[in-house]
């Protein structure tokens, strides 16, 4: 208790911006908290962190965390990282953003941001919907379950976050849940220490506005949901695939080493002023 009160009052606003937003039971503030115990034991200071957002409820974050931080718009949270990164590449880059926010008016950046390699931290949370806009599906809501937007069902195959960066070319691609916090944590602080674009897909829950719709019961019980379908990446190797239908991987799914964006960049510029010669 007293090592979470220290962290509390040397990472968070907790005098200026408490109460939060976020719905009694959210799993947001589990994520917030594993990111802030994988900062830690990194060991940044605060003022060499910029936090990014755009908009939704994930994008509230970066109010709560004592960093330097850009609330930005829908999608864009990805563009205004980058920038940052180009104009001071010794700051520490991390993007929070939802999983509308990042695959959906984002998608395009997101994607462009891991093949380009840019050394960002991504931490995408998957909650299946658009929470704070009044639960429309969003690109990651699964075939068959209900939204605001999607009262018969919905009709769409659902964007798989991980594989696409994976595909995309981000170098570090790691999969977790708020039910498993331990692992998540761990997970997040890896992704800081990777050179290079890395993502954290969290899969998390909007028991307000997709479970209810979907009468999956509280918050607890769709962590327990979580418990229950969720397979690390060792295991999973083990199983069969009919064993993995139902299931998810969670862990590192990839760990590889590609050139990185900024040091790629710097060799041009130092080609073009005539510092060095190709």
């Amino acid at each position: 208790m007293v090592e979470v009160t220290k962290l509390i009052h040397k990472y968070l606003r907790h005098d200026k911006k408490f109460p939060h937003v976020w719905c009694p039971g959210c799993g947001i503030g589990i994520m917030l908290g594993a990111l802030v115990r994988a900062i830690d034991r990194v060991g940044y200071s605060k003022d060499e962190i910029v936090m990014v957002s755009g908009i939704g409820c994930t994008g509230r974050l970066p109010v709560y965390v004592d960093f330097n931080t850009l609330h930005t718009t829908h999608g864009r949270a990805l563009a205004f990282g980058t920038g940052v990164k180009l104009a001071n590449p010794n700051l520490k880059v991390i993007v929070v953003m939802g999983d509308g926010d990042a695959v959906a008016i984002g998608g395009n950046h997101f994607i462009h941001a891991a093949r380009r390699n840019i050394d960002i931290t991504a931490i995408i949370l998957n909650n299946s919907v658009y929470g704070m806009t009044g639960g429309q599906f969003s690109p990651t809501t699964p075939y068959g379950m209900k939204t605001t937007t999607t009262v018969y069902s919905n009709v769409e195959q659902a964007f798989k976050i991980s594989e696409l960066a994976v595909t995309a070319g981000a170098v570090f691609v790691a999969r977790g849940t708020v039910y498993h916090a331990k692992l998540l944590d761990g997970l997040m602080e890896k992704a800081f220490l990777k050179v290079g674009f890395s993502v954290v897909e969290v899969i998390s829950h909007c028991h307000t506005q997709f479970g209810r719709l979907n009468r999956m019961g509280s918050a607890v019980e769709m962590m327990q949901w979580q418990r229950e379908h969720a397979v690390t990446v060792e295991k999973a190797r083990q199983m069969k695939e009919k064993e993995l239908q139902d299931k998810f991987k969670i862990g590192v799914l990839v760990d590889r080493e590609l050139p990185v964006y900024q040091d790629e960049y710097e060799k041009v510029r130092k080609w073009s002023q005539g510092v060095v010669k190709k």
